[in-house]
């Protein structure tokens, strides 16, 4: 099995659902009380954040390329930035390490293009929805991805910052994301992708008038397969 490096921290709320996910999936595969091999660094997302709204994705991307370098020096094969907002960076990361770093934007366009849609609605932060790396990324793979209005953009963006970032699950939030999907139906769109990796822990795509697409979920599940491409494929029981 080989070793994922996640880098995490962003927010931590995030990142134990993708510990979480990644350690189900493996035993789930592998069976008995299997579980991953896993190295994370988990950084202060306060740090990220004030970079953030500083605008200075430069300095962003030398800590995750720090991170990254270090995860690898430990004997990461691969690394996850476990976050949709730092794939702004991700490019810039792979360039400065020797392991692939497997992009949530990539993986989650071809589960997109998989189940056969084209059209999805994007609901993330406001850096993700409006600086054009992840919409532009997914339009090269083939789709046409929408964003909502802007009234309805900045109050997905609150609530993943003022409330699930801090560990809050409040329930007129998750109608209001229920409420701006099906508008989004209304004006076209096909499927929803949960863009930022808070999102499910405010609402379940099963509840959607749309098929949803949990980029958390989607990201654990190709570390995993890349972890256990040199395990045989036969079900390994662990007593």
């Amino acid at each position: 099995m080989k070793t994922i490096g996640l880098i995490g921290g962003m927010s931590f709320e995030s990142s134990a659902v993708y510990y979480r996910h990644i350690n189900e999936m493996v035993r789930s595969r592998l069976g008995g009380i299997a579980s991953a091999e896993v190295l994370m660094h988990s950084v202060n997302f306060a740090e990220i954040v004030g970079y953030q709204k500083a605008g200075r994705w430069d300095l962003a991307e030398n800590r995750l390329a720090e991170c990254a370098r270090g995860l690898e020096a430990a004997g990461a094969d691969c690394v996850l930035i476990c976050t949709n907002t730092m794939h702004l960076v991700a490019d810039a990361v792979a360039a400065r390490v020797d392991i692939p770093v497997i992009n949530i934007i990539d993986e989650t366009a071809a589960a997109i293009r998989a189940a056969g849609f084209k059209r999805p609605l994007l609901l993330a932060t406001r850096y993700t929805m409006e600086h054009g790396f992840y919409t532009e990324r997914m339009r090269k793979q083939g789709l046409d991805p929408m964003v909502p209005n802007e009234t309805d953009r900045q109050t997905v963006h609150d609530v993943i910052f003022d409330e699930l970032c801090a560990g809050k699950v409040v329930d007129t939030s998750r109608d209001t994301y229920l409420a701006i999907i099906d508008k989004a139906k209304a004006a076209g769109a096909d499927c929803v992708i949960l863009g930022c990796t808070e999102i499910c822990l405010l609402i379940d795509p099963d509840q959607f008038s749309l098929p949803g697409f949990d980029s958390t979920r989607i990201h654990a599940a190709a570390a995993v397969e890349f972890a256990l491409s040199d395990v045989s494929s036969d079900r390994q029981l662990v007593a």
